[in-house]
């Protein structure tokens, strides 16, 4: 049966065009009723009337019954996506298949629902080769709400407030040392998270440890001969490495010990608690270590390592197989993904779990129960094609779209010596991330020694200008390079402080923020002029200055889009050199030349200064750099 109102509707437009051109001929004509076209028109004009007629009357009739049915079982999230389809279509009507997403608010102080759309039509449009800032799209949507019943009021919220991210980063392994390949994932990946969180994204900082596997049975084993009671006494094991190194040595050598290995994984995933409680005792000592590392660098993460994840494992096995996906391969389960050339091994030949299978129930549980928007993966590049399948696997079972949801692999170059080869003792090992740690403090304060800064500053201010010289270079020196070429690290270039360097940027940062101490300015007294003063740009080095500060939000929206955080680097650098260049040619504080006072405070280049300082310091900290007020 056809729809009566688009019956109508079309008959209607029909008469009206052809009353249209009869009217324009009558006109043409000095006596049209000659050719009887007078009294054509006015019966089609009588039957449009009536057909307008009816066409109400069935507008009516539909819009009564639909309000009817709208006060008795009206569906509210379904109403509310009609009336954001619209005006997304509205807004938008070149996009295709524009994602719509509206949903029930988890935060009553946003709203009763939100529409989570601007976000993923973002991701769409940048994937078409078009970057349209998501609150403009907002504004858009926004702008073409048609007049409903249900909205009482629209606001748009701060960026990113509806988006949930996730960034995977640091990952080290259970009973191994944390080594300077980790180093560059815990810096990146804590970069990455203080951005997003400074833009208003609610963040989760994963740490995706090494906690499960074979390797369990031998510690667990060696852990039974060499402390038998640790049952009821703790353990004294002092160094992990070495624990892990003797358990390694006797599983390659002997040939009862290695079974008793086995036995003990057997144990262990069948969660007897004598064997829990062994491996609990080891991840402990690890975490101890761990933390030391996080606490010198200033890293919050939650720990949810590979065991999380091993009841999931198990369904996500039977959802690929459930979809026809799996195919058997020499007694392992694998799984091909389109455009892929290396399958997945989900299951192995022994019937145990992988790397591919822990790493596909991570990614589910991330999507489906945080439900995430934005993924990020910050591990080696070397691990890139091992993401690449993973996502396209969970692309093709429908786990997301990547034109919703943004899934991510920010892979990182290695760190390399001064001779240009992998970064290693003098003995051929990996170097140890606390002892890399150790002597970055050691060296920060030779230098500060070196330029006689212990003379001037109290015990605790160098203590303090140490740490922030000695992690804030170590940081800055890997931030400061494109992530995913490989860099040179050297204590000597890193402690610089002449050139792109955390040294050269943090003293002179001190500098500026000295400036209001020397003219007398409290902050209050900035706060009050930033509200009484104009900024007079009449100076070409203030207009270079001025510009230069108002980049910064451009800044931040390009690394949104890259997960390139050199280029902050790049600005402040900028910044602080623009700023030098200002202050060398603008007189900020006059002074008496023969005694030294204060006679002239230029209060809006001293709004300049602040504002310079202000910027840095938020530049300072998504870099996870702790400035110090005198160094």
């Amino acid at each position: 049966m056809g729809d009566p109102v688009a019956e109508y509707s079309s008959r209607l437009q029909q008469q009206e065009q052809e009353i249209h051109s009869l009217t324009a001929e009558i006109e043409s004509l000095k006596n049209p009723q000659s050719l009887g076209l007078s009294s054509h028109l006015d019966g089609l004009r009588e039957e449009n009337a009536k057909l307008k007629y009816r066409l109400n009357i069935l507008k009516r009739s539909l819009q009564e019954e639909r309000s009817q049915c709208s006060k008795t079982m009206m569906n509210i999230n379904q109403r509310l996506q009609e009336i954001f389809g619209e005006a997304i279509r509205e807004a938008w009507p070149d996009l295709e298949n524009p994602p719509l997403a509206v949903t029930p608010n988890q935060q009553a102080k946003f709203g009763d629902y939100q529409c989570n759309s601007a976000m993923a039509m973002a991701q769409m449009m940048k994937s078409k080769g078009l970057k349209v800032n998501p609150r403009e799209i907002a504004e858009k949507i926004q702008q073409n709400i048609p007049d409903n019943e249900l909205i009482e009021k629209t606001e748009i919220a701060g960026p990113g407030f509806q988006a949930r991210v996730v960034v995977d980063f640091s990952s080290p392994n259970i009973a191994k040392e944390m080594h300077v390949g980790h180093l560059r994932s815990t810096i990146i990946g804590d970069s990455m998270c203080r951005l997003f969180e400074f833009l208003g994204y609610d963040v989760l900082r994963l740490n995706h440890v090494g906690d499960w596997g074979t390797q369990f049975g031998m510690l667990i084993a060696h852990l039974q001969d060499k402390f038998p009671n640790y049952l009821t006494v703790s353990p004294p094991i002092g160094d992990l490495q070495a624990f892990y190194k003797e358990s390694k040595k006797r599983f390659d050598e002997e040939e009862d010990f290695k079974k008793r290995a086995y036995q003990c994984v057997v144990k262990l995933q069948s969660k007897d608690p004598a064997f829990i409680k062994g491996w609990n005792l080891i991840c402990d000592v690890s975490r101890n270590e761990f933390q030391k590392v996080y606490n010198c660098l200033d890293i919050q993460i939650i720990e949810r390592g590979e065991s999380f994840y091993q009841e999931k494992m198990i369904a996500v096995v039977k959802e690929f197989e459930a979809k026809g996906l799996v195919e058997m391969d020499e007694g392992r389960k694998i799984v091909f993904a389109p455009g892929q050339q290396i399958p997945l091994t989900v299951v192995k030949s022994d019937g145990g779990y992988t790397y591919d299978t822990s790493d596909l129930a991570a990614l589910r549980q991330r999507l489906f129960d945080e439900k995430a928007d934005i993924i990020i993966y910050v591990t080696d590049s070397g691990q890139g094609t091992h993401f690449q399948v993973v996502f396209a696997a969970a692309q093709m079972i429908g786990w997301y779209d990547p034109k919703v949801t943004r899934v991510e692999h920010a892979g990182f170059g290695v760190v390399l010596g001064e001779d240009k080869k992998k970064f290693k003792t003098r003995s051929g090992d990996t170097v140890r991330l606390m002892d890399l740690l150790d002597e970055g403090l050691k060296r920060s304060m030779d230098k500060l020694k070196e330029k006689d800064r212990d003379k001037v500053l109290s015990t605790e201010e160098l203590t303090k200008a140490q740490h922030s010289v000695a992690f804030g270079c170590i940081k800055y020196a890997d931030l400061s390079h494109n992530r995913i070429n490989d860099y040179v690290f050297s204590f000597d270039k890193m402690l610089d402080d002449r050139g792109n360097t955390a040294a050269y940027l943090l003293y002179a940062f001190t500098r500026i923020r000295s400036i209001a101490r020397l003219a007398n300015i409290d902050e209050v007294a900035l706060r009050k002029a930033a509200e009484t003063t104009d900024v007079l740009l009449q100076h070409d080095k203030e207009w270079k200055l001025g510009k230069c500060l108002i980049r910064f939000p451009e800044i931040l929206q390009k690394i949104l889009d890259d997960l390139l955080l050199h280029t902050l680097c790049d600005y402040l650098y900028e910044l602080a050199t623009t700023f030098t260049e200002f202050y060398d040619s603008c007189y900020c504080i006059e002074k008496d030349r023969q005694t030294g006072e204060v006679v002239k405070v230029n209060m809006w280049r001293m709004l300049l200064c602040d504002a310079t300082a202000a910027i840095m310091a938020k530049g300072f900290d998504i870099l996870g750099i702790n400035p110090v007020s005198r160094m």
